[in-house]
């Protein structure tokens, strides 16, 4: 199985200011996403994510966000054992984060 590719947050706050629609899933804990989130980001946390899985639209590609690219790879790992093929890893994390944030109050 091949591993998810790695992207940059510059990258992916580069497609959105091109206007790329992107599904964007935030992976981080809820004090994380307090601080803030990508704008149109889904929020699911590592600890949910077996259970939620399939909110994420498996046709689309996906780029998976947490504080420092450790907890989306593995994220990433696991959405590949349930079959999803087009996945980004944000390798960088939202420490890296060039644009703007809101906020998010889960």
């Amino acid at each position: 199985m091949a591993k998810a590719p790695n992207i940059t947050a510059a990258q992916v706050w580069e497609r959105l200011q091109r206007g790329d629609r992107l599904q964007i899933v935030d992976v981080r804990e809820d004090a994380e996403v307090a601080t803030g989130i990508i704008p149109g980001a889904l929020h699911i946390k590592v600890a949910e994510i077996e259970a939620r899985y399939e909110e994420i639209d498996p046709t689309c590609e996906a780029i998976i966000v947490c504080r420092s690219g450790r907890r989306s790879r593995s994220v990433c790992n696991f959405l590949e054992r349930m079959g999803y093929a087009q996945l980004l890893n944000m390798s960088d994390g939202m420490l890296a984060w060039p644009g703007e944030t809101e906020e998010f109050y889960p």
